[in-house]
C-alpha cells in the first residue's frame, strides 16, 4: 500500500510541475507575440503629431517633429545597466506650429556634465509615451537640485509650461546634441517565461528521479 502511495505521489508531483512548465511555455509563445506586435508599432513609419494628442490612442505612435528646444532642462535620475547611474534630460520643444511639447532627449552619466541644449530648428523622431513610473517608494523630486525621480508627464507639463505630451528621441538632425538617446524597446520589457519553463522542468526531472530513488529504497526486499 505504502509503494502504490509514493507512486502515486510522484506521477502527480512530476506531471504538476510538467503542467506548470507547459503553460510558461504557453506563457513565452503569447508574450512573444505582444512583443512583436509592440515593435511593430515602434518601428512604423513617423508620422506627423497630430493635432489632438490622446493617450490611449497614441501611446508609442512614432512621430516625426520640427521645431526648436526652449526653456530649462529637468534631469530625471535613473540608473542604466552599461553606463550606471545617470540622468534623462527632459526639455520643452516649441514645433514650428506654435505647440509645445516635452522631448526626452536620452541619457547623460552623474559623472558627465549636464551637456547644453541645442540651439536653432532642427527635426526628430521618436515615440509618444506616457510612462507610469510612480508608485507609494516614489521620493519627492528636489526642485532645488533639480532631480526628478520619475517622467510624471503631467507634472512635467506643468513645471515645464508645456502640452502633458512627452516624446522620448529616437533620432535628431540636432548636432550639438550630446545626450545618448534611450528610445523605448521591447528588449526593456521583462520576457523570462522561458527561464521560467526550464526551471519547472528541471524540478519534475528532480521530482521523477526523486521519486524513483525511494521507490528503490521501499522496494520489497523479498521480492
Amino acid at each position: 500500500m505504502r509503494f502504490w502511495g509514493m507512486v502515486v505521489f510522484g506521477v502527480l508531483g512530476t506531471a504538476i510541475l510538467l503542467s506548470l512548465g507547459i503553460w510558461q511555455l504557453q506563457r513565452l509563445a503569447w508574450k512573444q507575440e505582444v512583443l512583436r506586435a509592440i515593435e511593430s508599432k515602434i518601428l512604423a513609419p513617423a508620422v506627423k503629431i497630430p493635432q489632438t494628442v490622446l493617450p490611449d490612442a497614441h501611446s508609442l505612435l512614432p512621430v516625426r517633429a520640427e521645431g526648436r528646444y526652449k526653456g530649462d532642462t529637468v534631469r530625471v535620475l535613473v540608473s542604466q545597466k552599461i553606463y550606471g547611474a545617470g540622468y534623462r534630460l527632459i526639455t520643452a520643444f516649441e514645433l514650428v506650429d506654435g505647440r509645445t511639447i516635452m522631448l526626452d532627449r536620452g541619457f547623460t552619466s552623474v559623472r558627465s556634465e549636464i551637456p547644453s541644449t541645442p540651439e536653432g530648428r532642427g527635426q526628430v523622431i521618436g515615440n509618444l509615451q506616457w510612462p507610469q513610473e510612480i508608485d507609494s517608494f516614489t521620493p519627492e523630486n528636489d526642485l532645488a537640485a533639480n532631480i526628478w525621480f520619475a517622467r510624471d508627464v503631467a507634472r512635467l507639463a506643468e513645471h515645464l509650461k508645456a502640452e502633458p505630451v512627452l516624446l522620448v528621441l529616437r533620432d535628431s538632425s540636432f548636432e550639438t546634441e550630446a545626450a545618448t538617446p534611450l528610445p523605448k524597446m521591447t528588449a526593456n520589457i521583462p520576457n523570462d517565461h522561458m527561464n521560467y519553463a526550464i526551471t519547472w522542468f528541471s524540478l519534475a526531472l528532480i521530482w521523477l528521479g526523486m521519486s524513483g530513488y525511494f521507490l528503490y529504497r521501499s522496494r520489497d526486499p523479498q521480492s
